[in-house]
């Protein structure tokens, strides 16, 4: 009997089930599909500003179209459709909740044939968006059973570290979009009763001393193709990347990418070291924030502070009006990129921060959340 294939949502709020009626395929913004910029999404920039971050807005976009090609061939070991990519992307953005971001993936979506309505299949799409909306908006609760749930419903490796490089460039997409909005003084479009991500648990900090490993397979120097042997010696000793590298060199263009990106934005500045140190507190990523804490060089005290959570840092930055700037944006944009607005990106030009590098560190915080997730989805941290 032939398996009957579903079309997609009508709308950007997407749940594992699809629409049998091909009629009703049209989301709420189809324009949104079709944009010459899929990673700013055909947002209007000023030239001066789109010039400034051009050095991580060109492997950005690069990735973009690594990450969702129009087609997308499958395999036995390559499980993961351009349905299944879009439709993953499509649950990240709407707990990020900025609207462009969901129109865009729900217009992508919409007109895709959906899977085969059998059990297993509604049970895999089913378990791909629970981990996704999870990764998404509380990241402290994945560990190596999620990820065996992922194996249980059929994710090879490969899939299982896509799903999480589609999850965490989502994220960063979200961040540096919101930033950009608010530099134009877009007022902010989030919805009611859309929660707020909230801080990992504090006693994940606890510990002074962490060592992340990972229980996936990865790719080794004796077994790899040229391609990842070059991204592997290229990005390896990248140290936002160790350990993480030879994982993502099961795709080294995309693992190239990444590394373009985080070396164009990465800066031995203390605001970007405190910008990742809270995304890392926030998303409780162990390792992330220990090996931050390590690279501290600004004002003693801040890191624990950071560690010890709201009612602390509100103590500390009482008398430190340029370090509590990066933190309340920082904050805001981690939890809820949705409500950022220029009301977060005033006072950074108030403390010296220029627009262009206010977006940068902005969009630096967004990657650190990438980061992040990478860390968490695809490792633990061992005390």
């Amino acid at each position: 009997m032939e398996q009957r294939r579903v079309y997609g949502k009508s709308h950007w709020y997407h749940e594992t089930q699809s629409r049998a009626s091909r009629g009703d395929a049209l989301p709420l913004v189809p324009e949104a599909a079709h944009v010459d910029d899929r990673f700013l999404l055909d947002l209007s920039l000023p030239d001066v500003l789109l010039n400034a971050c051009d050095c991580w807005l060109q492997p950005a976009r690069a990735l973009s179209d690594r990450l969702f090609p129009d087609v997308v061939q499958v395999s036995r070991l390559q499980t993961f459709s351009a349905y299944d990519r879009l439709s993953t992307a499509l649950t990240a953005a709407q707990v990020y909740g900025v609207q462009r971001l969901c129109n865009h993936y729900a217009a992508r979506l919409a007109p895709l044939p959906g899977p085969d309505s059998s059990r297993e299949s509604n049970r895999r799409l089913a378990q791909i968006t629970q981990y996704a909306r999870q990764l998404a908006s509380s990241p402290s609760v994945i560990g190596s059973a999620s990820r065996g749930q992922l194996d249980e419903v059929g994710l090879t490796t490969p899939d299982i570290i896509l799903i999480n490089q589609i999850i965490g460039f989502v994220g960063f997409q979200a961040r540096a979009l919101a930033a950009f909005q608010a530099s134009l003084g877009h007022p902010v479009r989030w919805l009611p009763g859309m929660p707020m991500q909230e801080d990992a648990p504090a006693e994940r900090f606890a510990s002074a001393a962490a060592v992340w490993s990972s229980d996936l397979p990865a790719v080794t120097p004796g077994y790899a193709s040229l391609a990842q042997q070059v991204a592997l010696e290229r990005w390896e000793r990248q140290p936002e990347l160790a350990g993480l590298a030879p994982l993502l060199a099961t795709d080294p263009d995309a693992l190239s990418l990444l590394g373009e990106t985080l070396a164009a934005l990465a800066q031995p500045t203390t605001s970007h070291l405190l910008v990742a140190l809270l995304a890392a507190r926030i998303n409780g990523s162990q390792h992330c924030f220990l090996t931050l804490t390590e690279r501290w060089h600004g004002a003693p005290g801040l890191p624990d502070a950071v560690r010890n959570g709201e009612r602390a840092l509100q103590a500390w930055g009482h008398n430190h009006p340029l370090e509590r700037a990066v933190i309340q944006a920082a904050q805001l944009l981690t939890r809820a990129p949705d409500r950022f607005s220029a009301a977060q990106l005033i006072p950074l030009q108030e403390q010296g921060f220029s627009v262009t590098d206010a977006v940068s560190l902005l969009a630096w915080c967004g990657l650190s959340g990438w980061l992040n997730r990478l860390k968490i989805g695809l490792g633990n941290d061992l005390d």
